[in-house]
């Protein structure tokens, strides 16, 4: 269950730097993300990767579940237990993850969890141009919708609609959705009163091939997430980078610092979100397993 990403720790720097390479190994792979890393060795006290992500048909610049797959393969299987910290060199800048104790509010007990908290930067929202709107109403097939963004980055176009519920009961036309500006579209809403949320939301990327790639395995970011094997419903991933702009989008209304984030989708997952607006970064906390090993011949 949860968000699947392969992970491929690399030993030669000519590999790491053969894009095409890279690439083609992220086709084959077939997952949403694939993890290229590389030692690092400008790294200061914490031990230092590169880290790079792709999908099956494009490299991305920022990839939350799979910077949470490399971690945990990272603290469980390469580093020495006494390194509580990694930082990652990446088109986005330095990111970091770090061990932390269960979320309080996620109801479980973290004896014999690892739990990691990643840190990424913080992404600005902007209104948009009415030139720069395909068919919204027709996209989402008609849902109310209070408001329409686009993230500062990859120009996400972030959808408001009226409640949670409207969220979880959409089907988009793909098509449609292809034909936006940007990466993708957000599609978000207030969660009902009473969840223990406080915001719903879900992502469309079918210009990245992510609607057409299932993903059954691991890890959960706390963050598990969807798939779905019928066209009308395609899978719409749980992803950390969306909320880099979906926490400060929310955490502006709603007037909070510290959220907790439900993805509508048929296996659903919980996002526990914190913004430091003062230091634009936004914090997120999951857990990760991994499932097999395997060694690239290749």
């Amino acid at each position: 269950m949860g968000n699947p990403a392969a992970v491929c720790l690399l030993e030669d720097a000519a590999k790491a730097a053969d894009e095409r390479w890279l690439q083609s190994v992220a086709a084959e792979f077939n997952l949403a993300d694939t993890a290229f890393l590389l030692r690092d060795s400008d790294g200061g006290g914490a031990p230092r990767f590169q880290l790079r992500w792709f999908t099956p048909v494009a490299e991305v610049e920022l990839c939350g579940h799979a910077t949470l797959a490399s971690a945990h393969y990272l603290f469980t299987s390469v580093l020495a237990e006494r390194d509580t910290v990694i930082e990652f060199a990446t088109k986005s800048g330095i990111l970091s993850a770090k061990k932390v104790p269960a979320p309080g509010s996620a109801g479980v007990s973290g004896e014999g969890k690892l739990f990691i908290e990643l840190d990424f930067p913080m992404i600005d929202h902007f209104e948009c141009d009415n030139a720069e709107l395909p068919s919204i109403p027709n996209t989402l097939n008609g849902a109310s919708i209070v408001s329409v963004h686009k993230s500062a980055t990859a120009g996400d176009l972030i959808v408001e609609l009226s409640s949670g519920k409207e969220v979880t009961d959409i089907i988009p036309d793909i098509h449609e959705i292809k034909k936006c500006s940007g990466r993708g579209v957000l599609v978000t809403g207030p969660a009902p009163a009473g969840s223990g949320y406080d915001f719903f939301s879900r992502f469309f990327c079918p210009k990245f091939g992510i609607d057409e790639v299932t993903r059954h395995l691991c890890p959960k970011l706390y963050i598990q997430h969807t798939e779905s094997m019928q066209e009308q419903n395609p899978y719409d991933p749980v992803t950390g980078s969306a909320h880099c702009v979906l926490a400060p989008y929310w955490g502006g209304k709603l007037g909070k610092q510290k959220m907790t984030a439900f993805q509508a989708s048929s296996r659903s997952g919980i996002l526990y979100l914190e913004v430091e607006a003062a230091a634009r970064r936004v914090r997120i906390q999951g857990e990760a397993v991994t499932v097999m090993t395997g060694t690239l011949l290749a």
